[in-house]
């Protein structure tokens, strides 16, 4: 794999030449690539772009394995204290926990999903909740900050000691190297990270970091602060170098349970109190509320086993998520065949409720209560791709405008046509407002009816909706999903009524109703 190296200068040219060996070495590693593109992909979302909350939603909905931990992080009792109802779609998440949250908690989630599985794993787990656990210490003190995007500091705490967690994930040997010699006494981390690897794990970080495209503001947080009391920053950039050194020595205070630790907790107030504005009680405070938060991601994350002064065992999953958030442990009983959710009814009217919901507090953008509807379809149907047209003024043509499901982005650039006076079901289902909902595409009656863009775009359907959208009389665009295997279940009134009623509330907000 040819990598483009963007590495950061270093002082010592020997020690530069061993760190960009090693980083290559990681860059030749296809799950380190991987995760260095999906985590660029969230860093640069910001809550400040018009499309912040879709985006989002869209890149959490594109790996399945995110979707179900963000949603069963969602549904733990911390973050549901606001609501009873379960949350069942990420639009609803992001709403409801707020897009910071979501934000970070996918980063997170992204470096546990690519690293916890090593060889080695009950030890790179460990260094994975300490990451998790500085993340939640920057966002608890990102929240009482002044600074514009102070989340960034969440973000900073979580990478700060991402060479450590690469080396024991990728070499696991010279960690364990490095960690004898700081055991022996005559070695700080950082020499003996320069020892062993020929770089420290910060000049690693942020090499890796700089290859990763992440924002310099991040990459600079992460350098270390003076020895020393620290007193109130100066500037934003200081704050977070403070926040995340901060993060990452309380992190691992917070998984010892050994007599020293009250000691050391001091120690930290005393460097860190006047810098960060902590006393003993807010001190106190602030590790009560990680340590409480840690609960939740320890058992969304299944890090419980190694982190166990903040283990949860319990499941707090409403049954209404069960077959939802099982992922690869889910039942068969749980769907048809067609791959639709027994408890498809109960899903469609949480997610009616939670436009309802969304709707009255008059807080959600038009396309964010479009994406919720079209999440709560795809999501509750099981479909495998799903999408909303609009008909372009200009053109006339019908074009997907926002799509989700498998291979989403091609398919909704190719989800292009325009009505004929041929008779087709689109054309059927447009001119007389009429919901379509084909359990066999396949058969006589209904394969003779598909348009030709359809079979060429779509040729494995085998069940499918067509719901039109129309305001006095005028199309404006329609919904469509489908499934690659038959539907011979079909669709209850009740099912039915809920679907309707989801279009209903799209159709008011398009209306200005």
């Amino acid at each position: 794999m040819s990598v483009d190296m963007k590495q950061s200068p270093c002082d010592d040219a020997e020690m530069c030449n061993e760190r960009d060996a090693f980083v290559q070495k990681l860059s030749s590693d296809a799950g380190i690539f991987a995760l260095g593109s999906a985590v660029s992909r969230v860093v640069q979302l910001t809550a400040s772009d018009d499309e912040a909350a879709n985006n989002l939603a869209h890149c959490v909905l594109s790996d399945v394995a995110l979707t179900q931990k963000i949603l069963r992080l969602s549904n733990t009792v911390s973050y549901r204290r606001a609501s009873n109802a379960p949350v069942t779609t990420i639009s609803r998440a992001i709403f409801m926990l707020g897009f910071d949250l979501v934000k970070t908690s996918a980063l997170a989630m992204l470096l546990v999903d690519s690293i916890s599985n090593h060889t080695h794993a009950r030890s790179i787990r460990a260094e994975l909740a300490d990451a998790l656990c500085a993340s939640l210490f920057g966002r608890e003190l990102a929240r009482r900050s002044q600074y514009h995007d102070a989340e960034e500091a969440s973000i900073a705490s979580l990478f700060k000691n991402l060479g450590r967690l690469l080396v024991a994930s990728h070499e696991h040997a010279s960690s364990r190297q490095i960690d004898l010699l700081v055991a022996a006494g005559k070695h700080s981390p950082a020499e003996a990270s320069v020892k062993v690897l020929g770089c420290s794990y910060d000049a690693l970080t942020e090499a890796v970091l700089t290859e990763w495209d992440i924002p310099k503001t991040i990459i600079y947080s992460l350098s270390a602060v003076p020895a020393g009391k620290q007193m109130a920053a100066g500037n934003r950039h200081e704050w977070m170098r403070q926040i995340a050194s901060f993060s990452a020595e309380a992190s691992k205070l917070v998984s010892r349970a050994d007599g020293e630790v009250e000691a050391d907790k001091q120690k930290l107030l005393v460097r860190f109190g006047a810098a960060l504005n902590l006393d003993t009680k807010k001190m106190s405070d602030l590790f009560t509320s990680v340590v409480e938060e840690m609960r939740d991601l320890s058992e969304s994350f299944k890090l419980g086993e190694v982190n166990k002064n903040v283990a949860n065992t319990g499941n707090d999953i409403p049954d209404v998520l069960s077959m939802v958030t099982m992922g690869a442990d889910a039942n068969v009983e749980g769907f048809y065949p067609s791959g639709k959710p027994i408890n498809a009814r109960d899903l469609l009217l949480a997610g009616v409720q939670d436009v309802i919901q969304m709707r009255a507090l008059g807080r959600s953008k038009v396309n964010e209560l479009i994406l919720l509807v079209l999440e709560t379809m795809y999501r509750s149907m099981g479909f495998r791709f799903a999408t909303m047209c609009l008909k372009d003024a200009q053109s006339g043509q019908f074009r997907a405008r926002v799509a989700l499901g498998e291979d989403h982005a091609s398919r909704q650039s190719h989800f292009v046509f325009q009505m004929t006076p041929e008779r087709d079901l689109f054309n059927l289902s447009m001119e007389n407002n009429t919901d379509l909902m084909i359990s066999d595409a396949r058969s006589e009656k209904i394969r003779d009816l598909l348009p030709a863009w359809h079979r060429a775009l779509l040729p494995d359907t085998r069940s499918f909706i067509v719901l039109p959208l129309v305001v006095n009389k005028v199309q404006i665009g329609l919904f469509y999903a489908d499934r690659v295997f038959p539907a011979p279940e079909g669709m209850p009134p009740d099912e039915t009524s809920l679907i309707k009623a989801l279009k209903s509330q799209i159709l008011a907000v398009l209306s200005g109703t």
